[in-house]
Order: structure tokens, then sequence, then C-alpha cells
């Protein structure tokens, strides 16, 4: 897995001056580093029985729909304020460097249905957090919550505790 860091391009002070940002896109246009990331995802969801995948805006939009795909299951878009054309589900979350919000639609996710949370990178735990509480108000049954990359050193498993959290990569520092 160190070859798909190599492929990771590291951007200082990106959003915020002593932020170190992670930008998976290298990663993703690579055709053998994507293939094994998702392949690596896959893998590790094929038996847990997933009904639909709930990908995080914007990035988990490129995984997301792949593992739903390649798992035979339903990809659900979990997006910023005002995107989705339908009535929706809000929550607001605390992020590293700032505050947020997301949204997903009322009737995205059905009463029992086993949701798989998906997004590229788990930070300090807030916006994953905020996907399973919406997951879970809509009556969804949370399999999972995968990441391509982990930062391990901002503690975010801590928020989601007692989920099977899996991540391809992780960075201690």
């Amino acid at each position: 897995m160190d070859d798909l860091k190599k492929l990771i391009r590291e951007v200082p002070d990106y959003p915020k001056p002593g932020i170190l940002f992670y930008d998976l896109t290298t990663l993703f246009q690579d055709r053998r580093g994507f293939r094994t990331l998702m392949q690596n995802m896959v893998d590790r969801y094929r038996s847990a029985k997933v009904d639909v995948v709930a990908g995080i805006e914007a990035r988990g939009f490129v995984i997301a729909p792949v593992l739903a795909f390649e798992l035979g299951a339903g990809f659900v878009p979990v997006r910023k304020p005002g995107k989705l054309p339908w009535k929706t589900a809000q929550i607001r979350y605390q992020l590293e460097y700032g505050s947020d919000g997301l949204e997903i639609h009322e009737d995205a996710i059905r009463p029992g249905q086993r949701v798989l949370i998906c997004d590229d990178l788990l930070a300090t735990g807030g916006t994953a957090q905020a996907t399973v509480h919406l997951a879970r108000q809509l009556g969804g049954d949370i399999v999972g919550a995968c990441f391509a990359v982990e930062l391990t050193f901002l503690n975010g498993r801590s928020k989601l505790d007692g989920i099977d959290i899996f991540s391809t990569l992780s960075y201690d520092k």
C-alpha cells in the first residue's frame, strides 16, 4: 500500500495555513492505483450484504458509486446544503477548520436497509459522524464506514464508536 501513498499529492497550507491536505485526485487518475484502492475496498465488504453505499460529497462521490456497483448495492449521495432537489434531512457539524452541513433525501434510505458510509478521507470524524447520524435518522443500519485514507493522528475513529471502520491507507502524522 505504500505504492498508493506515493500517488497522493500533499498540499501544504490548504485550505488554511497549517493544514496539510492529502489530494487523492492524483491517486484516482492513476489506473493501477485507483483499481488497487477500489479492489481493496470491494474485497473488504463483498460479503457484508450492503443495500446502499452513502457517499459523502465531494470526493466520496468518486469511490462510493464504484463500490456500490461492485457490491450490487445502490448509491446514495450525501451533499452539502442546497444541492439536492427534493425534501431532505439535514445536519450541521464541526470540521477541524470550521463548520459545515450535510443533507440527504428523506427517502434515500429505507428503515432496515444496510448502509455503508464511504468517503475519501477520515480526519477528525465530524463529516462521517454526521453522515452516520443522517442514515440512522432515516432508519438505516450501519454496516460500516470505509475510507481511502485515514489520518490516525486526528483520532476521527473516536467519533464513530461501535462502527466497523476500514481504511486502505493511514497516515500517523
